[in-house]
């Protein structure tokens, strides 16, 4: 199953849950950090507006952004960034919707340049092979030429980490982007613990790894992690 929006109240109504599970998985960095879907007519991205906190987004502050980034849709002003979403769009026709945080966790291991490791089951998402890295610059990707570097480094990955800039994660729809992300999130966590205690000595090998990857995150379980978000951010 895809979840895809077919109208513009579709994404709208996607982004802003986007954000919901974001800010409850601890992703929020204040204003910065923002979620897109691809938009059902290939005029471009749909994404969470500038100037506002995960948290705080409402169908008001989501927009239409073309590639060239005029704002198609929308009342409010887009994020410098959205070259990471558009240009992602562009290369991989499988990506439906991408995902930028400043994860403090993807910052730390991000900078040890060290491979990630299957140490549980959100690591055996992003090992055989390593999560790639984008290491151009630390700073913000705010024009094309940025944008294709990035979507270069991503190749046919789920994620990328941005040393210095947190991680992108992409799926073929918004559930799939945002759990990619938030776990991409928990494997970084999970083995800076391991590596502040001692030698990380156990975990998967590739071929226990890819085929517990495919049975832990088939599209089922990325749904169930994915509803089990929107409805704790509903409670909160």
């Amino acid at each position: 199953m895809t979840v895809m929006p077919s109208s513009a109240a579709d994404a709208r109504a996607l982004i802003v849950q986007a954000c919901q599970a974001l800010a409850t998985s601890g992703q929020d960095d204040m204003v910065w950090g923002h979620p897109s879907v691809r938009d059902f007519n290939g005029q471009g991205v749909w994404m969470k507006g500038s100037g506002w906190g995960f948290e705080e987004v409402d169908e008001e502050k989501v927009v239409l952004v073309n590639p060239e980034g005029t704002v198609l849709d929308g009342k409010n002003s887009r994020h410098i960034e959205y070259p990471i979403h558009t240009e992602i769009m562009n290369r991989r026709d499988d990506v439906g919707a991408v995902v930028h945080t400043h994860s403090d966790a993807a910052n730390a291991f991000g900078s040890l340049d060290v491979p990630m490791r299957a140490l549980s089951h959100a690591g055996s998402l992003f090992s055989y092979p390593d999560v790639p890295r984008f290491t151009l610059t630390g700073g913000l990707i705010k024009t094309k030429e940025l944008g294709i570097a990035l979507a270069d480094a991503l190749g046919s990955a789920p994620a990328c980490l941005l040393p210095q800039h947190g991680l992108v994660a992409v799926g073929k729809d918004v559930p799939t982007a945002v759990m990619t992300a938030i776990l991409l999130d928990r494997a970084c966590r999970i083995q800076l613990d391991a590596m502040a205690a001692g030698t990380v000595a156990r975990f998967g090998d590739e071929e226990d790894t890819v085929a517990k990857r495919a049975e832990v995150w088939a599209d089922g379980q990325i749904l169930a992690g994915w509803n089990y978000l929107i409805r704790r951010s509903e409670q909160d």
